[in-house]
């Protein structure tokens, strides 16, 4: 471009920057020049001759996204240039889903696979389906002139939209798309190229979509149940726009709009037959629990916190739920242990599965939203009968410590000791409670017994966080529909028959099995503090999936620590 070189010293004054600027703007520009712009349109004369177009269309059109950040006009861009590139010119930048004026039987069938994405707990529009649908329905409109159907330009777009959306697809359904966690336990985080041109190949020798992208899917059971759902869930989703359930205020001006918002809402869903007079208590009562019984939740007919956080979750807001659950499973092992504890929190239960089989079904009470319980993986390797609670530094700093400001005897109240670095009990009221706020140079230990907080069995698992299954002496608070209000454990309501189970995995030999059963038995009779390791050590997974298949439908619990909303809005933007 330059016939004359140009020399610039940065020893000289700054004045001569707005000039180097200038020519870095010049070379810029020359090098997107380089590529030419694809045509607006490029009509054959004949079907053969449509396909040495659309080859020289391909060609020029993906040169020109290479060298412009995918884009191939009118705000389309590919994602995938340089898999395009590699695929293209393997082939010679022949069209691959079209010959001689026709969709070939694979492109129809991609082309259905990226209008029914949803199946997979995608968005069609993220695999250009927009611009797709419009050259489809082109193509096939019977009263468009030869000349359109012609156009190599449309053609050859067309081909590098579904390639560039088969990759994308393959990306999505192996790994999802959300980021690599803390607790992801996937160890092919990134794919290779090597990795795509395998799927490509083996599409083109099976010519089977299904069954290539069914290979990159989860074998999980729970991803297996809540994909079986989603065909229902579509066929009888509801888009219209449902009227928003403020919570019940104290006021009697709040208390009635909350009625009435409540009452359209469930006459809205079909949960009661009418608006139009006011309905009673019992009416409303009867509705809530119509709906309760149709999301899988306890059905008690009051509209608390979180029934009124399901009411008003759109069908919309449900699908995205189910999208974000199934990314999740994409963040687990291709393979799950033989046997594990399975704790999906905003559930609220727990499970043992062998071999994908479930044998034990539990309620569990997890943490509060302030007191969250971690999300984490780790095995059982020890139980505790008649445990100490050793309390956490968080919870001494924001419970125990101002209790004790107030008033020192709350230590007494609560069966806690005050213990030093020494192992010496502390009298709480010989301490100047007012110099600490950050902590304190103490353990706080609740002794063992019925009125402990870990109840009488507690399984240990390693873990930063120091929480862990547990028996509880608050066993009332499992009826409750919403059993976020621990400080982080999660107290398990079958605790015994889960503690049996571990014990009858450990020891397959059935006179040692029967000394264990006998030895925990009586421990626990006699109330006495014992630890029972665990040789097999069993597998824990704590996860959040606010949504499950459930027979051949999905059932949606709360968001209760908001982590669907907050990935909603970093990852699943306008959707």
């Amino acid at each position: 471009m330059f016939s004359t070189p140009i020399l610039l010293s940065m020893n000289k004054k700054s004045s001569s920057y707005p000039f180097i600027y200038f020519i870095a703007f010049i070379l810029f520009l020359s090098a997107c020049n380089n590529s030419k712009n694809p045509p607006g349109s490029d009509i054959a004369s004949s079907p053969e001759q449509l396909d040495e177009k659309v080859t020289d269309n391909t060609r020029e059109t993906l040169e020109y996204a290479i060298a412009n950040n995918g884009n191939i006009g009118d705000s389309v861009f590919l994602l995938n240039t340089k898999l395009l590139q590699l695929i293209y010119e393997k082939g010679r930048f022949e069209p691959v889903w079209s010959s001689k004026e026709q969709w070939k039987p694979a492109g129809d069938s991609l082309f259905h696979f990226i209008a029914t994405a949803k199946l997979y707990g995608l968005f069609p529009e993220d695999y250009h389906f927009p611009q797709l649908d419009s050259i489809h329905r082109m193509f096939v409109n019977d009263s468009l002139a030869k000349t359109e159907r012609r156009d190599a330009v449309l053609w050859s777009r067309a081909d590098l939209l579904l390639t560039d959306a088969f990759m994308q697809m393959v990306k999505d359904i192996k790994l999802g798309r959300l980021p690599k966690d803390s607790i992801t336990l996937r160890t092919d985080s990134v794919l290779t190229d090597d990795f795509y041109i395998k799927q490509w190949d083996a599409l083109k020798q099976s010519a089977s979509l299904s069954q290539v992208m069914r290979s990159l899917e989860p074998k999980h059971w729970g991803y297996r149940a809540l994909k079986a759902g989603i065909q229902k869930f579509l066929d009888s989703a509801d888009n219209r726009p449902f009227t928003i359930v403020p919570p019940q205020g104290k006021d009697p001006v709040s208390r009635n709009t909350y009625r009435k918002a409540l009452q359209t809402r469930l006459y809205q869903g079909g949960f009661i037959a009418s608006d139009s007079i006011p309905a009673d208590s019992a009416t409303l009562a009867e509705g809530v629990k119509k709906f309760q019984k149709r999301h899988g939740i306890t059905a008690d007919g009051k509209a608390g916190e979180a029934t009124l956080r399901l009411l008003n979750l759109s069908d919309k807001d449900k699908f995205i739920r189910i999208a974000i659950s199934m990314d999740r499973y994409k963040l687990l092992p291709d393979t799950m242990p033989p046997r594990y504890v399975w704790v999906n929190l905003p559930s609220y239960y727990l499970q043992l599965r062998d071999h994908d089989t479930m044998k034990l079904l539990s309620k569990i009470v997890c943490g509060k939203p302030l007191n969250r319980t971690p999300l984490l993986t780790s095995a059982i390797s020890e139980m505790i009968t008649y445990p100490q609670w050793t309390i956490p530094t968080s919870i001494i700093v924001k419970e125990i410590l101002p209790a004790a400001k107030k008033n020192p005897g709350y230590f007494a109240k609560k069966g806690f000791s005050l213990i030093d670095k020494d192992g010496n009990e502390v009298d709480p009221y010989s301490v100047d409670w007012s110099k600490y706020s950050k902590g304190i140079p103490y353990k706080v230990v609740q002794g063992s017994g019925d009125d402990n907080a870990l109840g009488i069995l507690k399984f240990n698992f390693n873990n930063k966080y120091a929480v862990y299954l547990h028996d509880t002496n608050q066993r009332y608070l499992f009826a409750q529909a919403v059993r976020s209000l621990s400080h982080g454990c999660v107290r398990v309501q079958e605790w015994e028959k889960l503690a049996y189970n571990i014990l009858q995995y450990d020891n397959p030999d059935q006179k040692k099995l029967q000394a264990k059963e006998d030895s925990l038995s009586r421990w626990l009779i006699r109330k006495e503090k014992h630890s029972i390791g665990i040789r097999n050590r069993l597998p824990v997974f704590i996860r959040y999936f606010t949504c499950e298949g459930k027979g051949d439908g999905i059932v949606f619990y709360d968001d209760i620590y908001n982590e669907d909303k907050l990935i909603r809005q970093k990852y699943f933007g306008g959707k």
